[in-house]
């Protein structure tokens, strides 16, 4: 008699434990090797690759090995007869006047750029100013309807500044019914008090800096100063862009409220309240900012493993290729971010899992989204959501991967942004198979969840998971997983370290994830599942606006 082995058994059990029948592939699950990841971690970041930084050299070798291991996997093109997606980009360096002038009745004083205030703009003129614009303190700067929530209400802030709190209202709370307590909504980050006083046709938006709800200090936000930033090209888009975007100190915040001859503590205490009400501070603000432009086309990778039975619903798997390209030296005269673990590491994890689809093949079709620009701000994900080659609504879920465990192995995965979406339950279900958990991540007033690149397809409604490395190592416990996770991000986090030398790395540890993220998507390729987001998250009610259609 033919011995089973325990692989097989296991596999037996699992699909026993299915509500739907398994079929015959589904008893030989493929099990992903060593050889599938690692040529692609050594390649990808070793020294000839440069960083993978957009619009250099090193972008362009990355594109050739993308198409070219694609090929040799037999994957097919994902957007009609390419591989690739275009994505137009500019940068934008401004050269903000050093002070900005601010008046009010009797009173006059200056801020110190850099120092007290920083500022660029999205705009593309060669000069962009504003003289004598009336600043209002407008709280949060958050319209959340499933809150009841809307700070500008009945506000007109056409022409004038808003200055708003970094973080959301339920930042350091334990009600969850405030917001979602301590764990930050999308509300919270910086990137939608932009993206909301736009909407409301603000001038410019100043948020307060505060380290602790913001998770940095300022000297984070001063790299800013003067300095180049990417965004998507808007030549030919209709979409209006404030005169400035920026930052102010809590000490200048205060400063103004003082200016203005109210209670810096007592007003932004009241901004925590729902009754809140924005109030003008009678504040007139002058300054200007001289524009830099220059245009560039970078672009995402697309391979797709086509599903037999309903080949018109996807999956899509999504990992960024860029990193930081040739930059400052080390202390060894190392200049080169390799970029090995961010995020070579999930470019070559999308290739194993390309293999073992097409190994096993989906009934629902695989996509494997590579994209650019996520260190320059999630860029190339922005643009793929804005002009997505696959209808959102017939994309059934995103799963991200930036940065595989390279640690050990632990018993858990850590959770970004728990209580999305119903794939953390999928997740759950598949770690428990294993004898394993999740949990969730250790600071989630950080706002992990909205900083890599599955938060742009949640931004449109597609449901989307995001876990990262655990802390519960198997053999040496908690304290030695959370100590070797603060090594990386001290030692190697976007510096030349950033390396793959063989034997360093836990490879067993690395395939053990790859093979969940393969267990999760098998679930969701070869069952009529839809993932739905739960009550409470922000990207519900947008999934259900053109679901119900």
């Amino acid at each position: 008699m033919k011995k089973l082995s325990l692989r097989k058994i296991s596999v037996i059990l699992t699909c026993a434990g299915f509500t739907l029948a398994c079929s015959e592939k589904d008893k030989e699950v493929y099990q992903i090797q060593i050889s599938d990841f690692e040529p692609h971690v050594i390649a990808l970041s070793s020294d000839e690759f440069m960083g993978r930084m957009p619009f250099t050299e090193g972008e362009t070798l990355t594109l050739n090995y993308l198409e070219e291991e694609f090929k040799k996997l037999g994957l097919q093109p994902g957007n009609g007869e390419s591989y690739f997606q275009d994505v137009p980009m500019m940068s934008i360096t401004t050269r903000p006047a050093s002070q900005m002038n601010i008046r009010a009745k009797g009173a006059e004083v200056n801020l110190k750029g850099f120092d007290d205030y920083v500022i660029w703009t999205q705009r593309t003129d060669p000069q962009v100013s504003f003289e004598d614009a009336e600043i209002i303190f407008a709280g949060y700067g958050i319209v959340a309807p499933e809150y009841g929530w809307n700070d500008y209400e009945n506000l007109d802030v056409e022409g004038k500044i808003v200055m708003v709190m970094v973080n959301d209202p339920g930042f350091g709370s334990t009600d969850q019914g405030l917001f979602r307590g301590n764990t930050m909504t999308y509300y919270g980050r910086w990137t939608y008090k932009f993206e909301e006083a736009a909407r409301q046709g603000a001038l410019g938006t100043l948020i307060i800096h505060d380290t602790e709800p913001a998770g940095y200090g300022f000297h984070v936000v001063q790299n800013g100063w003067n300095s180049s930033k990417l965004y998507l090209d808007s030549r030919g888009v209709d979409k209006y862009r404030p005169v400035f975007e920026g930052w102010v100190t809590l000490p200048t915040a205060k400063q103004l409220f003082g200016l203005a001859g109210l209670n810096a503590e007592e007003m932004m205490n009241s901004a925590k309240s729902k009754g809140f009400k924005p109030v003008p501070l009678g504040l007139k603000a002058s300054s200007q900012m001289e524009v830099d432009v220059k245009y560039a086309m970078s672009k995402n990778a697309i391979a797709m493993v086509e599903g037999t039975k309903k080949p018109n619903e996807y999956l899509i798997y999504s990992a960024h290729w860029d990193h930081l390209g040739i930059g400052k030296p080390d202390a060894d005269g190392d200049s080169i971010y390799n970029g090995a673990l961010d995020n070579a590491s999930g470019i070559a994890a999308l290739m194993a899992l390309g293999k073992a689809f097409m190994e096993n093949r989906p009934e629902r079709s695989v996509v494997l989204l590579a994209v650019t620009a996520e260190e320059q701000g999630l860029w190339g994900s922005a643009y793929y959501a804005e002009n997505p080659v696959f209808p959102k609504e017939k994309t059934i879920a995103n799963i991200n991967i930036d940065g595989v465990n390279h640690i050990g192995k632990m018993k858990d995965v850590s959770v970004i942004g728990v209580g999305q979406s119903d794939l953390e339950d999928l997740l759950e279900d598949e770690l428990q198979k294993v004898g394993r958990y999740s949990a969730p991540e250790p600071t989630p007033s950080a706002g992990y969840y909205y900083r890599s690149d599955h938060f742009n397809f949640a931004k449109i409604g597609i449901p989307a998971l995001y876990f990262g490395t655990g802390i519960d190592h198997v053999e040496k416990g908690k304290e030695y997983g959370m100590q070797r996770q603060k090594e990386f991000t001290l030692n190697q986090y976007h510096k030349p370290s950033d390396e793959y030398v063989p034997g360093e790395w836990d490879l067993e540890a690395a395939i053990d994830e790859i093979q969940l993220y393969y267990s999760i998507g098998r679930r969701l390729v070869n069952q009529d599942v839809w993932p739905k987001w739960k009550d409470g998250s922000e990207f519900k009610a947008i999934r259900e606006a053109y679901m119900k259609k």
